[in-house]
């Protein structure tokens, strides 16, 4: 099911076109402290401040600076003239028979006023929620058997467009405080946005401080407060850049490996002509806080004749000897013009039983939003689901 939203609807979490006001989201606490200043606040009451605003734009939720009930109705007029607090625009929506959901966000102008698109997709389950958000327009990467990669990159999302896009989410499934009474039952961890996965559009190491900023709002115990744990960063082996994440993220690690052979990764993943499998796992061996409480995740897409037999099996085991890990088979999810095909069912639970028997965890993820092309590998946000002359249509006749 599509749903389009109609132009006449409510805006005040979007953007809003023609404005020129900057957004304050995605700024740091420095970033907001030194912002108080342009607005007249006295030095000595920039830090209190700042701590109300935050509260009220991440904790809270809120989109307009007159709700906030303990900043002046003088400080508010001002904070309006000059910003906002910004949401992407969701140009559409659609709800898969399985409950996922995925957004068409369109962005905010660029410096060179063009607007692009990217898709972030909600997952909802019984004892969790998790949403997964992009953090590129396009991808840097290649990666055959994904349709994103057949997307070149545009640009990089700002710290503000990463986690705006978690603050759409939250909007949109109403998971903020005040929501409570509107969505009395949320899943059994108590919020309909409990995981967060950069998994979306993008290589979030191609993007590593904005990436950064916006895992430090999201894992702020006053602003969105997630636990870095339940944020998982995801990458197709960035390798000089995994254990400075480690280091400087914190963030839960997943890595899309794919292959067993260099030969085979390379068609799969060409990323591994730089950075071949014995250089990445090093640094998987290295990265900071790993361990058997938490381990990392290797990502392993099931491709019929590629990489899906026993052998590949047996060869995964070895590469991961010494690593806390544990591996997500992925059964494929095709999308328009791909030459891959998904493993056959006994081949995937073969190769599955061959990880389990040597220790590993190799859950096979169930396919979420196939329908709506939000599986994981599918997302791409040149409308192709929902081509832009038949959007075209469907808004004109709304």
């Amino acid at each position: 099911m599509v749903t389009l939203l109609k132009s006449a609807e409510p805006v005040a979490a979007s953007y809003i076109p023609n404005d020129t006001r900057r957004s304050l989201v995605g700024l740091s606490r420095e970033q907001l402290t030194e912002i108080l200043g342009e607005v007249g606040v006295p030095e000595k009451q920039r830090r209190m401040r700042m701590r109300q605003l935050w509260h009220w734009i991440y904790n809270r939720g809120y989109t307009e600076f007159s709700r906030m009930t303990d900043i002046s109705k003088d400080m508010q007029r001002k904070l309006d003239e000059m910003f906002v607090i910004g949401r992407p625009e969701v140009v559409t929506e659609q709800i898969s028979s399985d409950g996922t959901r995925k957004w068409l966000l369109r962005l905010a102008p660029d410096e060179r006023g063009q607007r692009h698109e990217i898709e972030t997709v909600y997952i909802p389950e019984e004892d969790r929620g998790t949403l997964c958000i992009s953090s590129q327009v396009g991808c840097t990467l290649t990666c055959t058997f994904c349709h994103t990669g057949t997307q070149k990159l545009v640009r990089n999302l700002t710290a503000g467009e990463i986690a705006g896009q978690i603050m759409l989410a939250r909007d949109k499934i109403k998971d903020w405080p005040a929501d409570l009474e509107a969505n009395p039952q949320p899943p059994s961890s108590g919020r309909y946005v409990t995981n967060v996965v950069l998994m979306g559009m993008g290589e979030p190491l191609y993007n590593f401080d904005n990436v950064k900023g916006a895992i430090d709002i999201a894992s702020d115990g006053e602003g969105l407060s997630l636990s870095k744990r339940r944020i998982t960063l995801s990458t197709s082996g960035v390798v000089p850049e995994i254990v400075r994440a480690g280091d400087e993220i914190g963030s839960s690690l997943a890595i899309s490996l794919h292959g067993t052979t260099d030969e085979v990764r390379n068609k799969l993943v060409p990323l591994n002509k730089k950075y071949p499998i014995k250089e990445l796992l090093e640094a998987c061996r290295n990265y900071p806080g790993s361990s058997n409480a938490r381990r990392i995740t290797f990502e392993y897409v099931m491709l019929k004749g590629v990489n899906d037999t026993k052998e590949d099996a047996k060869r995964l085991v070895q590469l991961l000897k010494g690593i806390p890990a544990k591996v997500n088979l992925i059964p494929f999810n095709p999308w328009p013009g791909t030459a891959y095909e998904c493993s056959e069912w006994d081949v995937i639970e073969a190769f599955a039983e061959i990880l389990n028997n040597a220790g590993y965890a190799s859950p096979v993820r169930t396919p979420r939003g196939r329908d709506i092309m939000a599986a994981c590998g599918q997302l791409k946000s040149e409308s192709q689901k929902v081509r832009a002359s038949e959007r075209t249509k469907a808004e004109a006749s709304l």
